[in-house]
Parts: structure tokens; C-alpha cells; sequence
């Protein structure tokens, strides 16, 4: 059950499509992850390097370790990609796909850096976008419309 799915960057200049065989992803907790996404953990998808298309722009890339380097779109900072040196195989960012609620992680990595607090939050209280009158007069006065 192979298919396309696609992404890119937040500002549209690095667009990706990618032969995908399952919704399968992972979570990873590793500080490095951590640090590169700005988050807790880093969702991603690996799949073979083959089997991406750089549509527009290839992400910039910088060395984040002696054994990867990361993608990156340098015009607007979303992280993109963990190459493995040496890997046939790369991990895209979920949140870099258009369509990222399809995924569902099956695993995690990096455990040892894992925040335990940040797992499971589904018993927080929670507000839709609408719901904070701040932030939707900003977006109305900005463009007229709250962003999807």
C-alpha cells in the first residue's frame, strides 16, 4: 500500500513529495531532537531517501552531530529532516507534512531524555483558536481570517 504524500516548509520554499508505504511514526526524546525542534520530542517518519522529491528548494542542511545533519528551511526555521550519515534512510518531520494527522506514533526513541509530563495531556482543559479573543483580533486585523 504504497502512496504520496507531501509537505514542506512553513513559508513554501522547500516542498517535498514522498513515496510513503504505512502512517506509521515515532516519537523521538533524544536532547538533540529536543533542541532542533524547540519541543519535548520530535515526531518523525522515516522513510527511504530514495523516496523523497525535493519539489521547490532542498532544505538547507547543517551538521548537528558527528553522525547526522538536519534539514531546515533557512528563510523561515522549520525543521525538516535527521539524516543519518550514511543511511539509505531519513526521518521527515510530521508536523512538515500537509496532512500530518495521519500518522500515529508507534514507538519512541531517546527514552532517556523523555518528559514523562508532556505523554499523556489529554486530561488538560484545551481552547480552539476562536476561543482566545487576543490572538483571533490579531489574526482578523492581519488577514481578515483566522489561519486553517
Amino acid at each position: 500500500m504504497s502512496n504520496t504524500a507531501s509537505g514542506g516548509c512553513q513559508c513554501g520554499r522547500v516542498r517535498y513529495s514522498v513515496e510513503i508505504a504505512d502512517d506509521d511514526a515515532y516519537l523521538c526524546h533524544c536532547r538533540m531532537c529536543q533542541r532542533a525542534t524547540g519541543g519535548v520530542a520530535a515526531a518523525l517518519k522515516e522513510v527511504p531517501r530514495d523516496a523523497v522529491t525535493w519539489n521547490a528548494a532542498e532544505p538547507d542542511r547543517y551538521r548537528s552531530s558527528p553522525i547526522a545533519v538536519r534539514g531546515h528551511c533557512a528563510e523561515c526555521g522549520t525543521p525538516l529532516t535527521y539524516e543519518g550519515d550514511g543511511s539509505t534512510h531519513l526521518d521527515l518531520t510530521v508536523g512538515s507534512f500537509d496532512e500530518p494527522g495521519r500518522f500515529r506514533p508507534t514507538s519512541h526513541a531517546g527514552i532517556e531524555s523523555r518528559h514523562e509530563a508532556w505523554l499523556d495531556t489529554s486530561a488538560l482543559p484545551g481552547k480552539r483558536t476562536d476561543e482566545l479573543p487576543n490572538i483571533t483580533a490579531k489574526w482578523i486585523a492581519a488577514c481578515g481570517k483566522l489561519p486553517d
